[in-house]
C-alpha cells in the first residue's frame, strides 16, 4: 500500500510540474501558461513538442505549402510541361491531426497520462499527414497539354550541299490520351516519396509513311548515267531540260513503279515544251516534246545500273547516236513508256540535272549489294542493214514546186544488250537484258502538193504514190505525171532526167501557175544529222 501511494504521489507531482489541471480542482489552474503539446511529438517529421496549437498549426501549414510547391514535370513525348502539386489540387486531408496530438498526456486517468508521457521520453511519436489530389483538377490540367497534339508530318528528300539527299520532316503525329494520362499523374502523386515528380503522359503515336528513319537510309549511289545533247536545236534542248526537271526529285517507294511518261506528260506548251524535230515512224516532224526520249534513255541507263526491275522499255524505230544500240528507251504518250519498279527495301531518290549540253540522272537509295560484285552493260550488234530507195510524203502546207530532202539515209541494226556480272573483277555470268531492231530507211523527201488547180494537185499525189523523183519533177514542170519512172526496187530511174530538183525550171512557174514553182528547194542542199529516232525523240539538225 505504501508503494502505491508513493507512485500516485509521484505521478501527481509530475502532472503538477507539467502545469496540468487536477481533476476536481474546479477552475483552479496550477500554471498560468497556455497548454502546449507534449515533448516528443512530431507531425510529418515536424517537432511540435512544446508548441502551442497555433504554433503547431502554422508549422504544419508551412510544411504543406512546401510540399505543394514541389515541381511536377509531365512529359508529352520529349516535351516537358512543368507544374506544381498545388496546381494539380494536392491538398492536406487529415487537418484534425492536432486534435489527437494536443490531448496526449493530458487526458485519461492519471496513470494513462503518466504512461503516455513516459513513452514520449523513451521515443518520439510521428503522426503522418494525409494528402489527397483533386481528380477533376488533374484531368483538366492534363487536358490543357493537348495543345501539343500534332498530325504526322511526311518527310521529304532534297538534294543537300553535301551531294547526297537530306531529309526534312518525317515526324510522328502525337495525340494525348487524357483519361489514361490523368490516371498516371494521380498514381505518381499518391505514391510520391519525396523529391520532384516526373510523369510520362500517355501519347498515341501515328507514324508518317515517309518517316525520318526510313528516308535517312537514302544515301548510296545506286546508278548514274549521262548523255550529250550538244547537237540539239534550241527547242530540243529546252525539251530535254524541261523533261529532266519534271523527273528531278522524284521518290519511288519500295515495290512502287515509276513511269517516265506519267512524269513528263502532257507534251504541251503549258507543260513547258517547245515544238522540235521528232520521229513519227520513219519521218522527221516537228512536235511538242521532241527530244524527250533522250531524257527517258538517260534515266533507263541509270535504272539499269541501279538494277531496278525494268517493266517497260521500247527501242526507237531508227538508231540513235547518243547511246549504243539497245541502250535507248523511246516513249510516246499513250503508246510507249519507260518504267521500272523499286525492288529495294528503302525509297529511292532520282536526281536529274542538265549542265552545259549534258543530262545526268543519278538514283540514290539503300544499296545492299555485295561490294565485291560489279556489273557492266554490253551492246552487241547482230546485224547491220544498209539503207536503200527513197520515200516521198506530201506536204499540204507547201505549193507544188517545193521539194525538200528531210533526212539522209539511216542504217538499220539488229542488236542486243547484255549485263556482265563480275566478282572481284572476274566475269562470272552474262544475262541478256533486251533486244532491239532499228529500221533501215532511205532518203526521205517532202513534196509540196498545194495548187490553184485540183487536177495538178491530183497529178502530184499520183507522182508521190509512185515514189519517183522523176514523176514529181515532171508534175512540177508540166502538171502531168509520166506513166513510167518507178522500178521494182522502189528507187528512181534517173536515166531520163537529173534527180536534182534544182534542175527544174524554177523561173517559168509552169506547174499550174503556183507561186511555189518560182522557188524550188534543192534536195541536195539539205544536211541531216540524226542522233535520235522513234516517235517522240530526235536530235536532228536540218536545213530547209
Amino acid at each position: 500500500m505504501k508503494s502505491s501511494r508513493l507512485l500516485a504521489a509521484g505521478v501527481l507531482c509530475a502532472f503538477l510540474a507539467a502545469g496540468c489541471v487536477l481533476p476536481g480542482a474546479g477552475n483552479r489552474v496550477f500554471a498560468a501558461q497556455e497548454t502546449t503539446i507534449a515533448k516528443g511529438i512530431y507531425v510529418e517529421g515536424i517537432d511540435v513538442g512544446g508548441m502551442t496549437m497555433e504554433e503547431a498549426t502554422s508549422a504544419i501549414q508551412a510544411k504543406v505549402d512546401e510540399m505543394g510547391s514541389t515541381s511536377v514535370t509531365l512529359m508529352f513525348d520529349d516535351q516537358p510541361i512543368t507544374t506544381t502539386l498545388s496546381e494539380l489540387g494536392y491538398t492536406w486531408k487529415n487537418t484534425d491531426v492536432l486534435d489527437g496530438v494536443k490531448d496526449l498526456g493530458t487526458s485519461g486517468t492519471i496513470v494513462d497520462r503518466y504512461k503516455a508521457l513516459k513513452d514520449l521520453e523513451v521515443g518520439r511519436k510521428n503522426y503522418p499527414l494525409v494528402f489527397t489530389v483533386n481528380e477533376e483538377r488533374v484531368r483538366n490540367y492534363v487536358r490543357t497539354c493537348s495543345i501539343y497534339n500534332s498530325e504526322p508530318v511526311e518527310g521529304r528528300l532534297y538534294m543537300g550541299d553535301s551531294g547526297v539527299p537530306e531529309v526534312e520532316g518525317g515526324t510522328d503525329g502525337l495525340t494525348l490520351k487524357v483519361n489514361k494520362s490523368a490516371k498516371e499523374v494521380r498514381n505518381a502523386i499518391e505514391n510520391w516519396q519525396g523529391g520532384d515528380i516526373k510523369v510520362d503522359l500517355v501519347v498515341e503515336r501515328v507514324s508518317p509513311k515517309a518517316s525520318y528513319e526510313l528516308l535517312s537510309q537514302v544515301k548510296d549511289v545506286m546508278g548514274t548515267a549521262t548523255t550529250d545533247y550538244s547537237a540539239s536545236s534550241w527547242a530540243r534542248a529546252v525539251n530535254v531540260q524541261n523533261g529532266c526537271s519534271l523527273i528531278n526529285g522524284s521518290v519511288v517507294w519500295p515495290g512502287e513503279e515509276f513511269s517516265v511518261t506519267a512524269a513528263v506528260t502532257p507534251f504541251s506548251a503549258e507543260n513547258g515544251y517547245q515544238p522540235a524535230p521528232s520521229y513519227e515512224e520513219n519521218r522527221v516532224v516537228d512536235s511538242y516534246g521532241g527530244g524527250i526520249c533522250q531524257v527517258s534513255t538517260t534515266l533507263y541507263n541509270a535504272a539499269l545500273k541501279a538494277e531496278m526491275d525494268i517493266t517497260a522499255r521500247s527501242n526507237h524505230t531508227m538508231i540513235v547516236t547518243y547511246v549504243e544500240p539497245s541502250k535507248d528507251a523511246a516513249i510516246a504518250e499513250g503508246s510507249m513508256d519507260m518504267a521500272f519498279v523499286n525492288n529495294t527495301d528503302a525509297p529511292i531518290y532520282i536526281e536529274g540535272y542538265t549542265t552545259g549540253a549534258t543530262i545526268t540522272f543519278t538514283i540514290f537509295g539503300h544499296d545492299t549489294r555485295d561490294p565485291a560484285r560489279s556489273i557492266e552493260f554490253e551492246s552487241r550488234v547482230l546485224q547491220t542493214i544498209e539503207p536503200s530507195g527513197i520515200q516521198m510524203y506530201p506536204d499540204t502546207t507547201q505549193y507544188i514546186g517545193y521539194l525538200n530532202q528531210t533526212n539522209t539515209p539511216h542504217t538499220g541494226y539488229s542488236a542486243e544488250l547484255w549485263k556482265n556480272i563480275y566478282y572481284d573483277g572476274v566475269l562470272q555470268d552474262s544475262v541478256q537484258v533486251n533486244s532491239s531492231y532499228y529500221q533501215a530507211v532511205g532518203t526521205i523527201y517532202s513534196v509540196g502538193v498545194k495548187s490553184y488547180y485540183p487536177s495538178v494537185t491530183q497529178a502530184m499525189y499520183q507522182a508521190i504514190a509512185m515514189n519517183s523523183l522523176e514523176a514529181v519533177q515532171g508534175v512540177m514542170r508540166n502538171g502531168n505525171p509520166p506513166a513510167q519512172t518507178q522500178n521494182t526496187a522502189g528507187t528512181t530511174d534517173t536515166s531520163a532526167q537529173n534527180t536534182d530538183a534544182g534542175a527544174a525550171d524554177a523561173g517559168t512557174g509552169t506547174a499550174g501557175g503556183d507561186p511555189s514553182a518560182i522557188n524550188v528547194t534543192t534536195s541536195d542542199s539539205t544536211t541531216a544529222v540524226v542522233d535520235d529516232s522513234g516517235d517522240m525523240d530526235d536530235n536532228i539538225s536540218y536545213v530547209n
